[in-house]
């Protein structure tokens, strides 16, 4: 496998040597949004769109949703969510996946930026007045319209929640007209061993829909959630805050989630909102900076490679292979565990 990597790398034209030169210096740095000027806001919204304007490198009879290059990031995203999500390969695949979009960002649009991150708890005390939400041209544009009958947001075991504040199309910003292509897929899809359907893959065209909702973001994702995770002494317990493997819970993932609603509150097709990367960067970025506090023992796992870890279901560890599909061959979990290595070069402001 190690040797099937290397001719993957070679072939593509990626230098070891480089990766493996990577300083504090060189690397490239992820800011939050807000720290962006106008013309970088813009220049990451216009490669979002340059992305959708790709062909999709997945066979259409196989994939009759997949239109585009970053309708590939959904596919990929619907095809490996029970494998990836509320157990112990959470943070090392979205880890990777983050940095294969922005990596197609830089390679096929020439955006010469990061991914930006959104800071939740920046937001915490008043979500509409946030810069990511607030619908202005250097926005990730804003609330959906108003939809009485939107459902109310439940766990997998029925657990609800407040309802957001919308449910419909957004309704101003660069992505007014943004379309998405998957969905929308029912929870109870998450469920372990279970083979996702084809109809999964269906082409179902229709707006971008948000649903911000305080409830979730005040609770969930606030400065006081994040240092308790910051102050963790284990994997276990950052997890446990961060996105623990119970059913009838939820946490700072599933909360930012939850927080913009609609499209994005789709545990299978959230990546269709360009919300959700910073979101994602995010949870990156407090889960490098709990590792910089121990760099020596904070390779550490915990869980299992599938949803909600089942009891037998495997253990992970530093050896076990993530895959990506055709965004990207697949990955040992410990060449996803330092943002400085195995070809990662990149640090949070």
């Amino acid at each position: 496998m190690r040797i099937l990597r290397l001719i993957f790398l070679v072939a593509f034209g990626i230098s070891l040597t480089a990766a493996a030169s990577c300083t504090p210096e060189k690397a490239l740095t992820r800011k939050e949004w807000r720290e962006l000027g106008s013309t970088e806001r813009t220049d990451y919204i216009d490669a979002i769109w340059c992305l959708r304007h790709l062909p999709s490198t997945l066979p259409n009879e196989e994939f009759p949703g997949a239109r585009d290059r970053l309708d590939d990031f959904v596919v990929t995203h619907i095809n490996y969510t029970n494998m990836i999500h509320f157990n112990g390969i959470l943070l090392p695949w979205h880890r990777h996946f983050v940095f294969l979009w922005e990596t197609a960002l830089r390679e096929e649009c020439g955006y010469k930026g990061s991914v930006p991150y959104w800071n939740w708890a920046l937001d915490a005390d008043n979500l509409f007045a946030s810069p990511v939400f607030d619908g202005s041209a250097t926005s990730l544009s804003d609330n959906g319209v108003y939809d009485p009958n939107e459902p109310i947001p439940c766990t997998p075991t029925g657990k609800c929640f407040p309802r957001g504040t919308g449910g419909g199309c957004v309704q101003s910003g660069p992505f007014k007209h943004f379309p998405v292509h998957l969905g929308p897929l029912n929870a109870s899809l998450a469920r372990s061993y279970r083979p996702i359907p084809r109809y999964a893959f269906d082409y179902n065209p229709r707006c971008l829909s948000r649903s911000l909702n305080p409830y979730f973001i005040s609770n969930y994702n606030n400065q006081r959630e994040v240092d308790k995770m910051l102050a963790a002494n284990s994997i276990s317990e950052f997890l446990a805050i961060m996105s623990p493997s119970e059913q009838n819970t939820t946490s700072a993932h599933g909360a930012g989630h939850g927080t913009v609603g609609g499209s994005m509150s789709d545990l299978f097709v959230s990546p269709q909102d360009p919300s959700f990367m910073l979101h994602h960067a995010m949870i990156d970025r407090v889960w490098a900076q709990w590792q910089d506090q121990d760099p020596a023992n904070r390779n550490a796992l915990n869980g299992t490679t599938i949803i909600f870890d089942p009891p037998d279901a495997p253990l992970v560890t530093l050896d076990t292979l993530v895959e990506f599909g055709v965004l990207a061959p697949s990955r040992e979990v410990r060449e996803t565990m330092d943002p400085m290595d195995y070809g990662y070069c990149y640090a949070y402001t």
